[in-house]
């Protein structure tokens, strides 16, 4: 993913990543970061499962390759991704994504995080603007972990979200959309 996100970019680039785009950003910076103008890290986190998550991702891939309705298997995780209060368009939303992407990508998209490295070593090399968005209420990659990745780049900035679960992009889209106008006009 890494690599054709850096064939088709121009020679230097705003880089933002949202949840496992986060972590192809991170990797564009381990190995590019000289192209990266500024970064944005939106939901992520730069630490590898652990091995109880890596053993969730194992049998999510299973039950979907498995599963005969993909929505009724898909629902619980939607609603375990954003917030309590979210409004049933955004369970839509993400429903719809995740019947368009279909099982093979989903799977596709889950091996591809768990063979990720440890991203922690990167965040010293990153020296570019950088902005961290956390939604308040996020579990998949709670805010203690965007701390984290602020604590380890210099200068970075975290933002969190009120009421907003693992996607501010689909949950808090005025909110977030503030955000990275401020990011993108910032000095």
């Amino acid at each position: 993913m890494t690599h054709l996100v850096l064939a088709d970019a121009p020679d230097r680039f705003a880089l933002a990543g949202v949840s496992m785009g986060g972590m192809v950003a991170l990797e564009i910076m381990r190995i590019a970061s000289d192209r990266v103008t500024r970064l944005a890290l939106i939901g992520t986190n730069a630490r590898p499962d652990t091995p109880e998550q890596a053993e969730r991702r194992r049998a999510t891939n299973a039950a979907m390759l498995q599963a005969d309705d993909l929505a009724a298997l898909a629902r619980p995780g939607i609603a375990y991704m954003i917030h309590p209060n979210a409004g049933e368009d955004v369970h839509a939303a993400l429903l719809a994504v995740t019947l368009r992407v279909g099982v093979a990508t989903c799977v596709r998209q889950n091996e591809a995080v768990l063979a990720r490295a440890d991203l922690r070593p990167v965040l010293a090399g990153v020296h570019v603007p950088t902005m961290i968005v956390v939604g308040a209420d996020d579990l998949m990659t709670p805010p203690a972990l965007s701390e984290e990745l602020r604590d380890g780049i210099t200068g970075a900035i975290l933002h969190v979200i009120p009421d907003c679960g693992h996607l501010p992009p689909i949950e808090a889209p005025q909110a977030l959309a503030a955000l990275m106008v401020e990011w993108l006009k910032a000095p």
